[in-house]
Formats: structure tokens, C-alpha cells, sequence
């Protein structure tokens, strides 16, 4: 069952035109956003506690599963929007409708909060009765005059104006309502900075994804998939964002370690967050919609996340096994200077 929340605040386009030139502007184009972090707790939750913070719905059923990893999503929720959306040539058009997010907890350990938004011309040219598109939940419709590549182009430029759509606020607000549950006791097992994932997709013949790391804490991604497996897109772009956060956090993980500079124990202290909260969770596709497993397959040719991954582990294990044998720390057990 979905909830309607309050519309977003109203901003007007400044440019572009309204009303029936809409239908000839914009093809089906989908908008999302997903953030992902550390769920704050001390371990990770068993199903019984990710089914409760993650009921976010009145009377809405969270989905739980325990294979091949454990994961948990809440109901999804509807979010009612009335604003501008700009594309990256200037261009602006109103977008009236919903969008659909929900949030995810995998392995008891790892939350997201995802959002995201079918876009389509108005058929009727004018704004319509909030009835009208609670009956097309999750599809947001555009008036005005902008192409859907320009449109896309504007959504991922970094530090576009919070004025205009921000899916980003609606997917931290449903990680912030999880990590407000009293059952999550706030003492998280180490410290790692939430990533923002942001992508769209339209439809195309073939199946093309152009993945960028903008800087250390936001992700663009622009996909192109068969107009049948769009539906499918919010799904990829979860589980993308998922494994990337992974990597980014066990990345930062060793560079604080401080190896080849602090003394072996430290640095296997400051390595064990990874063994015990991060390693296990590794299962990239795990949860991939069949028809974009090829996509998956291609994206990780070229960008080599899984080997960069194993590499990573590699590192972990090799410092985990070398602090087991007292003689390889230096020979007075002085833990030397420590690098912050």
C-alpha cells in the first residue's frame, strides 16, 4: 500500500512553453536517485528488526528474503511533486505528480533509500486535480518544451538548483526515518559517509550504460535499455549503487588503516570493521533482473569493480594474516606514529 505525502513545494517554470506542445517534447525518460549508507546500529539486525524499521506504511508489508543474502524492502511510498525540472541547456518545464521510493536494508548492515520517477507528456495540458495522478502512481507529467536527452543531462549535472526536482531529498528522508527507529541504537561500528547515486534511463534498441564518479561521495549513471525492461532500471541502479558503496567504504577503510606507516596491530585494528561489517556483503548481481544481467556483465568488463573488489580483499587478508605472527610487528612492539 503506498502514502501520499504532502506535494513538494511549487516552482514555476521560468522558460518554456505549456500546454500542448508537451506530447511532441519529452519520450518516456525515468529519473532516479539512490543513497546509501551504513544502517546505524551497532550489528547487523535480524528480519524481525529490518521488518519493523522498515515499515514506514501504515498497514504496508515489507518484503524480506534470506537468499542468497539477507535483504529487507519497505512498502513503496508515493511522494506528491508540483515543480520545475531544468535540462542542461536552460530549458525548464513544470512536472506534476509522483514519485516512488522506498528503502532497503541488506545483509542487516546496509540501508538505501531510493527514489525515482516515470516522466511522460501531459496529455491534457494543463495542471489536473491531485486524484488525477494518484491514479498513475509513480509518473510525473511535463509541461512545457524540453527533449528527454536534454532533460537527463540536467538531472545528473552536479549542483544543479535544489529548486527543481530533488529526488535526492526524498531518498535521504526515508533513510533518515529508518535511522530514527528506536530500535537502531545509534553506535554504528565505525564511520563511513553516505554515497548519492543519481541516474536516468530511456529507452533505446540496444543496452548501453555510461557510469561516472563525480567525486568521492556522488555517482551518475545514464542508461539505455529496450523500452520492455525500463521497468527493471530502478532495480539495476539499486544494486549498482549498493556495490559501489561497498568498495568506496572498504577503500577507505585501508587508507585509514595507515598500512606500511602504523605498527601491524593497529593497522589489523582499524582493518577489522571490514571483516566483520563489509566482506560477507560482496553479491553483485545477486539480485540483478534477469533481462539486464547482460548490462551488469558489460558495466563490470570495463570498469572492473569485482576485480578491484577481490584486490581490495586481497589487501585485508594479507594485513589480518601477517598481525597473527607476532615477529613481523616490530621487534620492540612499539606501535609507532600514527597516521589520523
Amino acid at each position: 500500500m503506498a502514502s501520499l505525502a504532502p506535494p513538494a513545494g511549487r516552482s514555476r517554470p521560468r522558460s518554456g512553453r505549456r500546454g500542448g506542445a508537451g506530447p511532441r517534447a519529452v519520450a518516456t525518460l525515468i529519473l532516479g536517485e539512490v543513497h546509501t549508507g551504513l544502517l546505524q546500529h551497532a550489528g547487523a539486525v535480524g528480519a524481525a528488526v529490518s521488518a519493523d524499521i522498515l515499515r514506514l506504511a501504515p498497514g504496508g508489508r515489507v518484503r524480506t528474503s534470506e537468499r542468497p543474502i539477507a535483504y529487507a524492502e519497505s512498502p513503496e511510498i508515493l511522494t506528491g511533486i508540483d515543480c520545475s525540472l531544468a535540462g542542461a541547456s536552460g530549458g525548464q518545464v513544470r512536472g506534476i505528480g509522483t514519485v516512488t521510493s522506498r528503502a532497503a536494508l541488506t545483509g542487516g548492515h546496509l540501508l538505501q533509500g531510493s527514489s525515482y520517477a516515470v516522466l511522460g507528456p501531459s496529455r491534457n495540458g494543463r495542471r489536473m486535480s491531485w486524484a488525477h495522478y494518484l491514479s498513475h502512481p509513480g509518473r510525473v507529467e511535463l509541461m512545457g518544451k524540453v527533449g528527454a536527452d536534454d532533460l537527463a543531462a540536467g538531472f545528473l549535472a552536479d549542483g544543479r538548483d535544489p529548486a527543481h526536482l530533488d529526488l535526492g531529498a526524498v531518498s535521504a528522508g526515508l533513510m533518515d526515518a529508518v535511522q530514527s527507529r528506536p530500535e537502531v541504537d545509534r553506535r554504528p561500528p565505525f564511520r563511513m559517509a553516505r554515497t548519492e547515486f543519481r541516474w536516468s534511463a530511456v529507452p533505446g534498441a540496444g543496452r548501453t550504460v555510461r557510469f561516472t564518479v563525480v567525486n568521492s561521495t556522488l555517482r551518475t549513471a545514464h542508461l539505455e535499455v529496450p523500452e520492455d525492461e525500463l521497468p527493471y532500471v530502478a532495480h539495476f541502479c539499486a544494486d549498482l549503487a549498493r556495490h559501489d558503496w561497498l568498495l568506496t567504504s572498504l577503500l577507505r577503510l585501508l587508507e585509514r588503516s595507515g598500512i606500511g606507516v602504523n605498527a601491524r596491530r593497529r593497522v589489523v585494528h582499524r582493518l577489522r570493521p571490514a571483516v566483520d561489517h563489509l566482506l560477507h556483503l560482496w553479491m553483485p548481481a545477486a539480485r540483478m533482473p534477469e533481462p539486464l544481467l547482460p548490462l551488469w556483465r558489460e558495466l563490470e568488463h570495463r570498469s572492473g569493480l569485482s576485480r578491484q573488489w577481490q584486490t581490495c580483499v586481497d589487501r585485508v587478508r594479507d594485513q589480518m594474516d601477517a598481525g597473527a605472527i607476532p615477529s613481523l610487528d616490530s621487534p620492540d612492539d612499539d606501535p609507532g606514529p600514527v597516521r589520523r
